[in-house]
């Protein structure tokens, strides 16, 4: 299934999106450095940019 992410932020190399799942609003977090597997999905955006701000790379 595509997403389509709106509302797109970067947070250092942290990209931050919304996009609708099945009706529901998720944002999502994810980096985009070389070699670093680091991304989740939260229910609140406030959680998204908290996760993107706070992390740490390991790549």
């Amino acid at each position: 299934m595509h997403r389509r992410f709106r509302n797109v932020r970067r947070v250092g190399l942290v990209n931050v999106a919304s996009y609708l799942d099945r009706g529901r609003n998720r944002h999502l977090a994810a980096c985009t450095a070389p070699r670093c597997d680091f991304s989740a999905e939260y229910d609140s955006r406030a959680a998204a940019e908290l996760a993107a701000r706070t992390h740490r790379c390991s790549a």
